[in-house]
C-alpha cells in the first residue's frame, strides 16, 4: 500500500506558496507531494473491481497539478478545498471521455462506493458536468450569501416558490408544474412569483457586494 506525507502545516504551506509564486521549483513539487494523500483520498469513491488504482491517482495528480498552478489565495479558499474540487473534475473529465470510447458499457454499471458507502453508478458521474473550480469557488460565496437573503427580503409564498424550485434546505427540486400541482395554483402564476423572487434576489445581492 501506497504511502503518502503528511499535509503541510498552514505556516509552511504558505511560505512554499510564496516562493513558487518567485519561480521556486522545489516549492512546487513540495506542494505536490505533500497533497498525494488528498489524491488518494477523493479517487477513493471511484474505486472499483474494475479501476486500475494507479490509473486513477494518476489522473488525480493530474488535477492536483492543474490546482497548484492555478490557485490564488486572494479568493479567499484554502488550496486542500480548491485543490480537491480540481481532482474530482479530472476523474469526472476522465470517465466522460472514455464513455464516449466504450461503446458497450452500461450506464448503470456501478463503478465504486461514495463516502457515505451508496453506489457509484457511470451514470451518476457522467451527469456532472465538469466546471471552471475556479469560478465554482466564487459561485459557492455568492450562494452562502444568498441563503442569508432567502428569508429576509422574500414574503413566505415566495420564499417557499424559489426553495421548492431549486431544491433549498430540506426540499427536494421541483418544476414549476409540480410546485402549482402541490400548492393549487397555475403554473403560470408560480412562473411570476419566482421571476419577481429573483429580481429581488438579485437586487439585495447587489447591494452586498
Amino acid at each position: 500500500m501506497k504511502t503518502f506525507l503528511s499535509p503541510l502545516a498552514t505556516e509552511e504551506e504558505q511560505q512554499l506558496l510564496r516562493r513558487m509564486e518567485e519561480g521556486d521549483l522545489q516549492a512546487k513539487c513540495r506542494l505536490i507531494e505533500h497533497n498525494m494523500r488528498l489524491v488518494a483520498h477523493v479517487a477513493k469513491k471511484y474505486y472499483s473491481p474494475n479501476e486500475d488504482t494507479e490509473d486513477l491517482l494518476s489522473i488525480g495528480t493530474i488535477g492536483l497539478l492543474k490546482a497548484v498552478n492555478t490557485y490564488d489565495p486572494q479568493k479567499g479558499y484554502k488550496l486542500v478545498t480548491y485543490a480537491a474540487r480540481c481532482i474530482d473534475n479530472e476523474l469526472l473529465m476522465y470517465f466522460r471521455g472514455r464513455k464516449k470510447q466504450a461503446k458497450d458499457v452500461s450506464l448503470y454499471e456501478p463503478i465504486g462506493r461514495d463516502k457515505e458507502g451508496n453506489q457509484i453508478r457511470l451514470y451518476d458521474v457522467l451527469e456532472r458536468e465538469p466546471v471552471d473550480i475556479a469560478e465554482q469557488m466564487d459561485r459557492t460565496q455568492n450562494i452562502r450569501k444568498l441563503k442569508q437573503l432567502l428569508p429576509q427580503v422574500l414574503d413566505q409564498r415566495e420564499f417557499e416558490i424559489i426553495c421548492k424550485r431549486y431544491g433549498l434546505g430540506r426540499e427536494q427540486h421541483m418544476t414549476q408544474k409540480e410546485i402549482a400541482n402541490t400548492m393549487g395554483i397555475s403554473r403560470s402564476y408560480v412562473s411570476r412569483i419566482e421571476k419577481k423572487a429573483l429580481e429581488k434576489l438579485r437586487e439585495a445581492l447587489a447591494c452586498r457586494e
